[in-house]
């Protein structure tokens, strides 16, 4: 298999929107691009496909956990009048739960997405290729499903289970569906379904279904701008290059400055999908603008 270095050089964006460009692959999304998109909207149908912000999510500690919401006031009074208010507040990892990595969030040999310095991430956060930059816009257009699981007919793929391009292409005939310019993919394995399913959050971690390396130049030759996925990490784990943690982050991420949502729970929008053949949709899912940010949790969309 070729090396991952030699993949992200041969893929590479780094220059192609500017030397100062920190927005990566969302690039491809133009006016034009989201004004189609907005002509998807036929039946006002909206689906989310952000999982819950409680402690029921799945992660079972380590440098993630699941969010923890406080209550700082409960029905509280100001002045001498009848008002009362209650608030709480959140503690989380920006990528605990349903999220976006910014392209921030993954670097190599010193470099982040455009060559800019790994450095300039420090204990302030990341000055270059933040969330942020991603939040300026915010990331709206042409949302596309590709229902593997479905078109395997299995209720979820297999850990370490690597999708192809032939796999993408075949699964995108089946549904009647081009992925295209501008468009963010949405993957379904139904890896969030198994746990849904079993609530084994040990194992559920330990390997998952997903993109192979071979997909990065079938991304890249559709100018695909975001990838989402019902997983953990978009790609399949463990990784096909021996002794590489999430090489294709590396190269989508690092290389191709292109982002990865996770953790998207899109079984009822799948559902919907496979009953009226439609599996092209509106989607909205800004990111928070949480300046500097490596992530952003978000609630996305998908309008039918």
């Amino acid at each position: 298999m070729e090396e991952f270095r030699s993949i992200g050089r041969r893929l590479s964006n780094w220059g192609r929107w500017g030397e100062g460009d920190e927005r990566g692959a969302l690039n491809t999304i133009t006016p034009e691009r989201v004004v189609a998109a907005g002509g998807l909207v036929r039946q006002g149908k909206v689906f989310s496909m952000g999982i819950a912000l409680d402690s029921n999510g799945p992660h079972a500690g380590g440098f993630r956990h699941n969010p923890v919401r406080l209550m700082a006031e409960i029905g509280a009074g100001m002045g001498t009048g009848a008002f009362r208010f209650s608030d709480d507040w959140v503690i989380m990892a920006l990528q605990a739960a349903t999220h976006w990595d910014a392209i921030a969030h993954v670097s190599y040999d010193d470099q982040l997405y455009n060559g800019f310095a790994a450095t300039t991430t420090d204990v302030h956060g990341a000055a270059r290729n933040g969330i942020d930059k991603a939040a300026k816009n915010g990331i709206a257009g042409r949302g596309v499903l590709v229902d593997m699981a479905r078109f395997n007919r299995v209720d979820w793929m297999a850990p370490a289970e690597v999708i192809t391009p032939a796999d993408l292409d075949a699964a995108c005939a089946a549904q009647g569906v081009e992925v295209r310019a501008g468009d963010i993919l949405v993957l379904r394995t139904g890896w969030w379904k198994k746990f849904l399913t079993d609530g084994d959050r040990t194992g559920w971690f330990v390997g998952e279904p997903g993109l192979g390396m071979a997909c990065a130049d079938w991304l890249r030759a559709r100018d695909v701008a975001a990838v989402c996925a019902d997983n953990f990490g978009v790609e399949a784990m463990p990784s096909e290059l021996e002794g590489e943690m999430y090489p294709l982050h590396l190269v989508l991420i690092r290389d191709m400055g292109l982002m990865f949502g996770e953790l998207f729970d899109v079984e009822s929008l799948a559902h919907d999908c496979a009953a009226d053949g439609v599996y092209e949709f509106l989607f909205a899912g800004p990111p928070l603008p949480f300046t500097n940010g490596a992530g952003s949790p978000v609630n996305p969309l998908a309008i039918k």
